[in-house]
């Protein structure tokens, strides 16, 4: 555990170190700040002597509220300056480790979201960085300011009477030993707690996207026991770090009474033998008071600590995953759009059963090839080879004379659009939504790409038409109407390999009709794989392949496989008889 924690500790001090200037002015306040601490103190002794001594009073008594009202303005000054110079850190380091954690999100492999849940991620953005930031916060304002303060303090008890300070040292060996003796609970109990957390999010998440759901099959009951389930145990957790948290107040406390009482006893002793002065005394218990202050927010401080160490735990684990990889071969120009698998095979990570097996396929450009086939069958599994979502585990796949494995991810996917029944679309306006992904957007492309997609009726109607926001994930637009808009980014594309998934499924039968016809107008000279469960909408296809546990089990016209009587006819028989 140590040495996990030192590779943090490195990490983020790499992190806080490139604030090197505001660190710097930040510890010179602190150290003005712990100077205070010491003048009040020392001021009460000298006046506790000299200032009551009648005819014997060697000073003007406007020196007492000018030296007490600059001390407490000099004091004044060094705070705000402290505070405003860690937020002015904090609040980058949280913009850089949020930056970092969204940027690793956006290049991270499709697997990453299959093993990781939306709350998950959300809460490491949102939580779990802000914990780091305020350990990061806590720990500069309380380790450095108050170990300066303890210091200054030491220091000056010390000058004062080395003798009584002994009493007070005993102090320090045993805040040391509580703290450690609850660190391990609280680091595992922060972990949990974490954990929880994220488990708490997705509820959340879950339960507000799918409210329709929820309303319709009678789920609120069910969603409320999970809720309460997850935020039970949140709130458990939480209790048991603070009682361990807590739990060192009090033996604080005590420890402090011990060496106060004998701090007493032994200045009486002293000031019997007139070892020592009302001011001496009175001085070095109200420095020997002011230092319990800063030793306990020091005591204190290991809950933020292993609070903000467990996140940076989960954070940093988030921001190593692996990246896609990015270099490669570059296309210089438009690809053909041919398509070649070669004895492919794929399984998915921590799957025992392949997803392909021997996938053995030549597409020729402009060719329109339909996969068909039972669920599992492995349609949407080959057709996600092709931008590379996933790497096959053996054989090649080749896009024109070049292996897909050897081209930059980006210039691969410059050539591929897709529409997928599980339209996904931004909380923007149409035209964002249609023109995703290009920085200089065409006027007259988003036009065409309305018309052919047969939105132009759709827009006319809409208050601010092409600049009318549409909600989270189109909300404000009925299913049809989306299904339209993510065809119409694809329209837009003009990309030479298209992939269809079930494109036309959320279409009544009026809109199927006249976004099937946009799409047989698109398909026109582009390579196209389509995922097809109503076999009716495909029947034209060049080729129609059937998929059967991974494997190619037919190839053929729509009316060779019929001929043929085999899979695709069963299949056919199977839907046209219902």
């Amino acid at each position: 555990m140590a040495k996990i924690n030192s590779s943090i500790v490195r990490r983020l001090w790499t992190s806080v170190s490139k604030y090197k200037v505001y660190l710097f002015w930040t510890f010179a306040t602190m150290t003005g700040t712990a100077l205070t601490e010491v003048a009040l103190p020392w001021g009460l002794g000298k006046l506790l002597d000299n200032g009551f001594q009648g005819a014997r009073m060697q000073f003007p008594l406007w020196y007492v509220p000018a030296g007490l009202l600059s001390i407490f303005v000099f004091r004044g000054l060094c705070t705000f300056t402290t505070s405003y110079l860690i937020s002015r850190v904090t609040v980058n380091l949280l913009n850089e480790q949020r930056a970092q954690i969204f940027s690793k999100l956006m290049h991270v492999p499709v697997g990453f979201y299959h093993s990781e849940s939306s709350g998950r991620i959300i809460n490491t953005i949102m939580f779990e960085a802000q914990q780091i930031v305020e350990m990061i916060r806590v720990s500069i304002t309380t380790l450095f300011r108050d170990s300066l303060t303890v210091v200054a303090l030491m220091g000056y008890l010390i000058w004062l009477n080395w003798k009584l300070t002994l009493v007070t040292i005993i102090l320090i060996p045993g805040m040391t030993l509580l703290v450690r003796g609850v660190s391990k609970r609280l680091r595992k109990l922060n972990q949990q707690s974490l954990e929880v957390n994220g488990e708490l999010t997705q509820v959340i998440e879950e339960s507000t996207r799918a409210h329709q759901v929820i309303r319709i099959f009678g789920g609120q009951e069910y969603e409320q026991k999970r809720f309460d389930e997850k935020n039970r145990k949140l709130g458990s957790y939480t209790l048991k770090s603070t009682v361990a948290v807590s739990f060192t107040t009090p033996l604080t406390q005590i420890l402090a009474s011990v060496a106060v009482a004998i701090v007493i006893m032994l200045a009486l002793a002293q000031a019997r033998k007139d070892a020592t002065t009302v001011g001496d005394f009175v001085t070095f218990i109200t420095a020997m008071m002011m230092l319990l202050t800063p030793l306990k927010r020091l005591a204190d401080l290991n809950g933020p600590m292993q609070r903000g160490m467990a996140a940076a735990e989960s954070v940093f684990a988030m921001v190593d995953t692996d990246t896609e990889l990015t270099t490669g071969q570059q296309l210089e120009q438009r690809a053909q759009g041919r398509l070649s698998f070669r004895n492919v095979h794929f399984t998915y990570p921590e799957q025992e059963h392949s997803a392909l097996s021997d996938i053995n396929l030549e597409i020729a450009a402009g060719e329109t090839i339909a996969l068909v086939g039972m669920s599992g069958g492995g349609k949407t599994s080959l057709v996600n080879l092709v931008p590379r979502f996933y790497e096959p585990n053996q054989g090649e796949i080749r896009l024109d004379d070049y292996v897909l494995s050897d081209l930059a991810l980006k210039s691969l996917r410059q050539q591929i659009a897709m529409v997928s029944q599980n339209v996904v679309l931004f909380d923007d306006t149409i035209a964002a939504n249609i023109s995703y992904g290009d920085a200089e957007p065409d006027s007259a492309r988003i036009a065409y790409a309305v018309e052919a997609a047969h939105l132009q009726e759709v827009v006319k109607e809409l208050p601010e038409g092409l600049n009318t926001m549409i909600g989270d994930n189109g909300m404000r637009l009925s299913g049809g109407q989306r299904q339209r808009l993510a065809i119409a980014r694809a329209i837009y594309k003009n990309a030479p390999i298209l992939i269809l998934d079930e494109a036309t499924s959320a279409l009544d039968s009026e809109s199927e009709r006249a976004v099937q016809a946009a799409l047989d107008q698109l398909m026109q000279g582009r390579t196209t794989l389509v995922i097809a469960h109503r076999l009716s909408t495909i029947e034209g296809a060049s080729r129609i392949v059937v998929l059967a546990e991974g494997k190619i089990v037919e190839v053929g016209t729509h009316a060779e496989l019929l001929a043929k009587n085999g899979a695709y006819a069963n299949l056919h028989r199977l839907q046209f008889s219902m």
